[in-house]
């Protein structure tokens, strides 16, 4: 529902916090930056004391020296340092060393203008010292984001820095000789550097054993893993672990004319919470089985339930998936409907529709946001279906817009108003025979990215006497406001008098720009026109399928599902951000009282 739920402000944060990791150049820009900070860097090192002529010479020396040390390091470390990390291939290698070099740099810049205007060795002072900083930067992101071992990382983490600062060494000595201390720095500051990066980082799994009994840092690897290279078995493994078991119930109401035709499956899981992990793409997934199975068309809209039924891992996935494939041929009877009817009160609308004894019915706030409804709706709408003798009940959540914020509290009494109003009329309408058909486009120019995910779009049209209806189900999460009235009115044109437009709710195109949601809803990035275009198309191949058809509910539950549980994942989003938090608060103390013991040693050179 569109509410201020805590549980979406720290999933919102999460997200945040790590669409850093999407931003990478590409490798050409980094071999390009990265030669332009060594030359350039070492050119400006140069210059500032030598006579022109000269500085240029040894500049263009020291750099592409530095560049060709950094070019053979980085090969090696991703070749054979870290060959079996995911993460680090030789772009990824080279961006590390790229932002390394930034911050060398700067020690770099800062030594430059010290040594003119004070004492021309600070120069080199500061190149220590950034070489000090590098090495501690590379020790801190390597342990925390590369599975290696500490060996491998150690190795990895030296590799660069040293040869490099032989190379500035070398260039040392032709102005002034290279003293012990200087080499005994080279020592000293190792020790200082592994240490430090040793205590940050125990401090840090110190906050996600104290909230979880695991380390901060391993589930940063894996919540790494799934962002930059999409495995999402290592952070499943921690949801399976933290998370609980439930029933899941799964309702289907299928349509067969000669053969099957279309179904509507509905199961009781939240299709999140990002990306491939989970239950995220369990839509799509179950749309796929469920028509290779029955050669029909097939649609899985978004039920009444929120983050605390998500799934913990592509195994409990296929589980749903196998049970709901294994009993869709249950038969079907002939059997007549009701019209659909809509029934809205200024915020919320509710439509149905009944087939035999099930009804059909759903929700919409649109055009306010219409986000996960609370399950206590869906408890309420099955004891007012009950009351009309109602036998089976399907719920569904049109999951349509989003517009601002509302109050629940009000939102939930406005959904319950019109359920019951709609319950109250529709049940009185006759029951008429019905014809359907039904058709999928899968538009392959809208990417996850931009919001519409591997289902793309289904269409299942419903003639009732002369009424014909639209079920109209796009594979995505949530839609802009006014996009749904949009599609409505088209539909309209060409002939269908009623209708809704659904999304999924898929968590596929969660987590995937660097937009604040960190998704697209159906209709920010694409374009309305081009999706109605499509929408259009089914909708008419539907029609054209039009035929007389038997239709059946039937539900089934599968036992003991492993579900993540909204308190275990939102103690995830809350460990993300308290283990940043605790980094910046430990970040200046700790690197403060290395840069000091590292100055004591430099008023020795």
């Amino acid at each position: 529902m569109a509410v201020e739920d805590p549980f979406n402000h720290y999933l919102d944060t999460t997200v945040k916090h790590y669409s850093m990791l999407f931003w990478l150049p590409s490798l050409r820009k980094v071999l390009l930056f990265l030669m332009l900070i060594c030359v350039g860097g070492s050119l400006l090192l140069a210059n500032a004391f030598f006579a022109l002529f000269d500085g240029l010479v040894k500049g263009l020396i020291l750099g592409f020296s530095l560049f060709s040390i950094s070019l053979i390091c980085d090969y090696a470390i991703s070749a054979f340092v870290l060959r079996q990390d995911p993460i680090y291939d030789l772009r990824r290698t080279m961006a590390f060393s790229l932002f390394c070099w930034v911050l060398w740099l700067f020690f770099i810049f800062i030594g430059v203008v010290i040594a003119k205007l004070f004492d021309s060795s600070w120069w080199i002072k500061l190149c220590l010292l950034g070489f000090s900083a590098v090495l501690i930067f590379r020790l801190i992101v390597l342990n925390a984001t590369s599975s290696m071992s500490y060996k491998r990382l150690l190795i990895a983490s030296f590799v660069q820095p040293f040869p490099c600062m032989i190379a500035f060494l070398i260039f040392w000595s032709t102005v002034q000789n290279i003293t012990v201390n200087m080499l005994l720095f080279l020592f000293y500051s190792s020790v200082i550097g592994l240490l430090s990066s040793f205590l940050f980082t125990f401090i840090l799994n110190l906050v996600g054993k104290q909230m979880l009994g695991l380390s901060s840092l391993s589930l940063f690897k894996a919540f790494l893993l799934n962002w930059v290279v999409d495995l999402n078995a290592p952070f499943e493994e921690f949801l399976e672990n933290l998370g609980e078991e439930q029933d899941v119930e799964v309702s289907l109401v299928k349509f067969d004319s000669s053969k099957p035709k279309a179904v509507i499956a509905v199961p009781s899981v939240h299709p999140g919470p990002f990306k491939n992990i989970g239950s995220s793409l369990l839509p799509s997934m179950l749309k796929t089985a469920l028509e290779q199975r029955l050669n029909s068309v097939a649609c899985v809209p978004h039920s009444l339930f929120g983050h605390e039924l998500d799934l913990a891992s592509q195994i409990q996935n296929r589980r749903v998936i196998d049970s709901t494939v294994e009993s869709a041929d249950f038969k079907t009877y002939k059997a007549k409907a009701t019209p659909f009817i809509k029934v809205s009160n200024g915020l919320a609308t509710a439509f149905c529709q009944i087939f035999g004894r099930s009804a059909f019915i759903g929700f919409t706030l649109a055009p306010k946001t219409t986000e996960d409804l609370p399950q206590e709706l869906g408890l309420f709408v099955r004891q007012e279906a009950e009351k009309y003798g109602l036998t089976d009940c399907v719920i569904v959540n049109a999951h349509n817009s989003m517009n601002g914020v509302i109050d629940a509290e009000r939102a939930l009494n406005a959904l319950k108003a019109v359920a019951a109003d709609c319950l109250e009329r529709v049940v009185h309408l006759k029951r008429l025979a019905l014809e359907v058909g039904a058709a999928n486009i899968m538009p392959k120019e809208f990417s996850l990215q931009d919001g519409m995910g591997l289902g793309g779009i289904t269409v299942i049209v419903i003639e009732v006497g002369k009424q014909k209806t639209a079920y109209v189900v796009i594979d995505g999460n949530n839609m802009v406001s006014g996009l749904r009235e949009k599609i409505l009115s088209t539909l309209h044109l060409i002939g269908i008098d009623e209708g809704e437009v659904f999304t999924t709710d898929t968590h596929s195109v969660n987590a995937l720009t660097l937009n604040k949601r960190g998704y697209h809803p159906v209709g920010e990035a694409i374009d309305h026109e081009k999706l109605i275009s499509y929408i259009k198309e089914a909708t008419q191949k539907a029609m054209a399928d039009l035929e007389p058809v038997k239709t059946a509910y039937h539900s089934i539950t599968i036992p003991k599902v492993k579900v993540i549980g909204k308190k275990p994942l939102e103690t995830l989003c809350i460990l993300t951000d308290k283990t940043l938090q605790k980094a910046k608060k430990i970040f200046v103390p700790l690197f403060a009282a290395d840069f000091l013991l590292l100055m004591l040693f430099l008023t020795l050179i």
